[in-house]
């Protein structure tokens, strides 16, 4: 399939620039250009959010039950076009084409429930402790014109969550969607446009980040902000949104732990984190990445996860058979390196991998380091890469000490035969989302964000729709 050059999508009508401007895209698995994508400027910009606005006014009126139809017929439409999509993400962003479809079909999965979900939107009754002919409401009302900003490493998946929820409760949205895959984006919005969802409703442009995000977050049109990104980036908007009094969600970085206890099941912690580490290239930000494990197993888990990350096959995600694809650009191949080079200066053994592959393409050897000391990059930032760090602990308080120490707080993993650990690690492992003897299974009915550093709110369950919603006191009193 031919990859599509990609426009901006504004009050129902996909359009060039006003300028004409453009910027490449570039097949990671290659390096060569494959398209172009239109760059917003200001008077893109402008028309974008007075479509917003009166979208919004249109959206917040129609009943649950007609929005519900377009979000369904929506969902249709992308598993009807999933294989096509997944070719055109795989293009632009390098994954294997089973992930790149399977997030296609995982998106039809999410707006279904948020589909569902606006039926829920409930107020309540509240009586009076005065006055009987007094009746108190509680009324949830839609927050109104939202902005999100959304990464490259899921191009889909990121959009629809916050599409999803602000749909459910009656918002309008205009996505700032990744230049580097700009087409995954569009070919979601396509399927609300052929829902028949009304102009404004939905959004969509690309452009320099930095200038759009200082343009969208101020203005009075936009009344909530949610962004998916890096922390520092996410703390740049979040310190903007609350100079203007704007609600925000934010789903940040992680430096998810891994804790392999002395009674767990090898095989199964190595057959399921080791999954969760190379799905994506490890470019995911719940990615297992520092790899605790009890010293009376580590050789075995070693040896095991080695094995494993020897035995995929890297190569273009469009290739039969590929289960590892490129990274998404150059950068990521520089971060691998620096994270490699430090981690063996300061003592860590690269027990696989550690190079780049080939010199055309953004591709990189499943890694392995072990003997990780803690004062290694790799185990305090996130290598956001396919790269696995180990290092040995004694008593299961000192792992989840570990697992902690950092400011991140987004995705836990943890392996362990007993009850009595499971539950400590429960309580005591500070992360938004823990699995325990299983991969990372996020779903659109369970919460979805992080805490600490990894930010606030959620992009999954009922939590998700409630922050696109104004909670309001109404009282009258019978006369």
């Amino acid at each position: 399939m031919t990859y599509p050059n990609t426009q901006l999508f504004i009050n129902g009508q996909w359009q060039d620039a006003a300028d004409g401007r453009t910027l490449a895209i570039h097949n990671p698995a290659t390096g060569k250009e494959i398209g172009r994508v239109a760059h917003a400027g200001r008077a893109d910009l402008d028309k974008a959010l007075e479509a917003a606005q009166k979208g919004f006014e249109t959206w917040r009126d129609m009943t649950p039950a007609e929005r519900s139809k377009i979000m369904r017929k929506a969902a249709g439409f992308m598993r009807e076009r999933a294989d096509a999509i997944g070719r055109v993400m795989t293009q632009e962003q390098g994954k294997p084409l089973a992930e790149a479809k399977g997030e296609a079909l995982a998106a039809a999965d999410i707006i279904e429930w948020f589909a569902e979900e606006g039926f829920r939107v409930y107020g309540r009754i509240v009586p009076s402790r005065n006055n009987l002919a007094v009746r108190q409401m509680v009324l949830k009302d839609p927050v109104g014109p939202v902005a999100a900003f959304t990464p490259w490493n899921f191009p889909i998946n990121q959009v629809v969550r916050k599409v999803g929820a602000a749909l459910a409760a009656g918002c309008s949205m205009l996505v700032k969607a990744p230049e580097e895959t700009p087409a995954g984006p569009a070919a979601l919005i396509q399927a609300f446009a052929d829902a028949g969802i009304p102009p404004g409703v939905l959004g969509l442009v690309y452009g320099n980040p930095a200038e759009i995000s200082s343009y969208l977050i101020p203005h009075p049109v936009i009344r909530k902000i949610t962004f998916t990104g890096s922390t520092p980036v996410g703390k740049q908007l979040a310190a903007m949104a609350g100079q203007h009094m704007k609600r925000v969600t934010m789903e940040l970085g992680g430096h998810a732990p891994v804790i392999v206890a002395e009674d767990a099941d090898i095989a199964l912690a190595v057959k399921a984190a080791g999954a969760a580490k190379f799905r994506n290239a490890g470019q995911v930000c719940i990615s297992p990445t520092r790899f605790l494990v009890h010293e009376s197993i580590r050789k075995d888990f070693e040896q095991a996860l080695v094995k494993h990350a020897q035995g995929l096959k890297v190569g273009d995600g469009l290739a039969e058979g590929t289960q590892m694809g490129p990274l998404a650009n150059p950068r990521r191949l520089t971060a691998m390196a620096e994270f490699t080079k430090d981690a063996v200066e300061r003592g860590a053994k690269v027990l696989a991998g550690g190079e780049r592959l080939g010199d055309a393409g953004n591709f990189w050897q499943p890694t392995i380091l072990g003997d990780v000391p803690l004062e290694a990059k790799v185990f305090n930032d996130e290598p956001f890469g396919p790269m696995a760090a180990i290092r040995s602990f004694n008593t299961l308080e000192e792992a989840i000490a570990e697992s902690n120490r950092l400011p991140y707080g987004l995705a836990g993993y943890a392996f362990t035969r007993s009850l009595k650990n499971a539950d400590l690690l429960a309580r005591r492992v500070e992360v938004g989302m823990l699995w325990i003897n299983m991969p990372a299974l996020p779903s659109a009915e369970m919460p979805f964000g992080g805490i600490k550093d990894s930010g606030y709110g959620s992009e999954g369950g009922p939590e998700a729709v409630e922050a696109y919603l104004n909670v309001r006191s109404v009282a009258v009193m019978n006369v």
